[in-house]
């Protein structure tokens, strides 16, 4: 039986969450996998990966970008930095209602795939966290790869950036669940949000902490009334 990592503080065996955060200080975000790729003889490598495949709220966002090779990415490096010096980025997401429909794993690989597709220049060659994208380019998925490649992560910032960016601004239209301080993950006041008012028309249906409490919305009773409203005036106009 493979033992946990312990803590040498308390003797403990550590979480999964703080075992992967220790092996993740301890890699180096290199362009080794980039340089290979460029070996190989390709020319515009693009880095591609996605954030919020745990949330509960919103969309699985996707970005893809490919580096100027004489361009060193820092990780404390801001977004805005590395789409003035990308070659070329792009940024896809994919909805609730389609994650619900196709499952999170599923719609992450649609998300990545369309921030590929919408790269201009286009891409040669991909190198992404972990998965494999139904299109025809030579690509290699790298576990860790956010951790291991700077353009995976100049992908990873850009789409963590835009995705904290959207749930803020969801977070006016449905105040009560407090979207800008926990992005819709599943955190004990997520949680609660959801035992008192049920889930918002954005949350993941299909994600058991959301099914779990489907208490009914009045809070988003006037979306029926606006229905109402415009069905009414359809049948006048008819």
């Amino acid at each position: 039986m493979k033992s946990s990592p312990i803590s040498s503080r308390t003797n403990r065996p550590l979480s999964a969450s703080a075992a992967k955060l220790r092996l993740l200080k301890k890699l180096r975000c290199t362009l080794r996998y980039e340089k290979q790729a460029w070996g190989s003889g390709a020319v515009r490598v693009a880095g591609v990966d996605e954030v919020g495949r745990g949330s509960l709220f919103g969309p699985v966002v996707a970005a893809a970008v490919i580096l100027d090779p004489g361009y060193r990415v820092r990780r404390e490096v801001l977004a805005e930095r590395i789409r003035e010096h990308a070659i070329a980025w792009a940024i896809a997401a994919v909805d609730a209602a389609r994650i619900d429909q196709i499952n999170i794993y599923q719609a992450s690989r649609v998300a990545m795939r369309e921030a590929v597709v919408r790269l201009a220049p286009a891409a040669d060659y991909l190198l992404i966290d972990a998965l494999r994208l139904d299109c025809p380019l030579p690509q290699q998925a790298i576990i860790h790869g956010d951790a291991l490649s700077a353009s995976i992560a100049a992908a990873s910032i850009l789409a963590k950036v835009e995705r904290d960016r959207m749930m803020c601004e969801w977070d006016a239209v449905f105040p009560a669940y407090g979207l800008a301080s926990h992005k819709g993950y599943s955190t004990l006041r997520h949680l609660s949000a959801l035992t008192e008012h049920g889930p918002s028309p954005l949350h993941r249906q299909s994600f058991a902490p959301v099914w779990q409490n489907p208490v009914p919305q009045e809070a988003f009773a006037f979306m029926d009334e606006e229905v109402a409203e415009e069905a009414a005036a359809e049948d006048l106009a008819g």
